[in-house]
């Protein structure tokens, strides 16, 4: 399938926020398909996996998750000091930032005549984030892949009590992790489908892949895993189309 792509720049309240829009070539509408970075915003491995899932028959919008202060715009490397600036970012932004950011973006999408439902995806600190979107009654179907900071309230400058508010979600939810992931182990994964279950999210789906490590789809790296991505692509796909 032949692809189209735009840079597009979402009016917030005071800021703005810079995306890039992957989608069919085609007048649609498609799906639109909010997928939320990790923490070193938009890389070109993450725009691989966009166009991969825009291949898929999805409108997908990638918007940069530091749009205040000096990492707007910034793509980081994947690196020591890349690293530690995405993380000093994300540590500096309020819960309550990193949700209006995703009202502006669902806005944007919404208001598209080439968008139909909403769907919201997202990679790391980015699954969390897209947990966080599930909390919007207009997501229809979210897929996590690797969420951190779900099972211990981590995602930025505060606690968002992200899985307090999981009775919120009313779109249907994936989340995909791997069993070698140190930063979500397994008794966070049992904490994190605990309080889903406890939450009313009984018919979720739930993927942990063997050997799989964290960032395993992130194809820079030692941890990159073809076979698993290419398995978690598919899965997500399936899903998000209501299979």
């Amino acid at each position: 399938m032949k692809l189209r792509e735009e840079d597009v720049t979402i009016a917030a309240d005071g800021y703005d926020i810079r995306a890039r829009v992957v989608a069919p070539v085609g007048a649609g509408p498609w799906p639109g398909l909010l997928l939320y970075t990790d923490i070193f915003q938009l890389t070109e491995s993450t725009l691989r996996t966009a166009r991969r899932l825009a291949a898929a028959g999805f409108l997908v919008c990638a918007p940069e998750i530091y749009p205040r202060g000096e990492l707007a715009g910034v793509a980081l490397e994947f690196d020591d000091a890349g690293k530690a600036a995405g993380l000093g970012a994300a540590s500096a932004t309020t819960t309550a930032e990193f949700d209006a950011d995703r009202a502006a973006v669902l806005d944007h999408l919404a208001g598209r005549d080439d968008v139909g439902m909403l769907h919201a995806a997202g990679f790391c600190i980015g699954g969390h984030l897209a947990f966080r979107a599930a909390l919007d009654p207009r997501v229809a179907a979210t897929v996590c892949f690797y969420p951190t900071g779900l099972h211990d309230g981590k995602l930025g400058a505060d606690d968002p009590g992200s899985l307090a508010a999981a009775d919120r979600i009313r779109g249907r939810l994936m989340v995909i992790f791997g069993a070698q992931d140190p930063h979500v182990p397994a008794p966070a994964r049992v904490r994190i489908l605990d309080a889903l279950y406890a939450a009313g999210h009984d018919d979720l789906e739930l993927h942990i892949y063997a050997q799989g490590e964290h960032a395993f789809m992130r194809d820079i790296g030692g941890r990159y895993d073809p076979a698993l991505t290419d398995l978690g692509l598919a899965e997500a796909v399936s899903f998000l189309r209501g299979r």
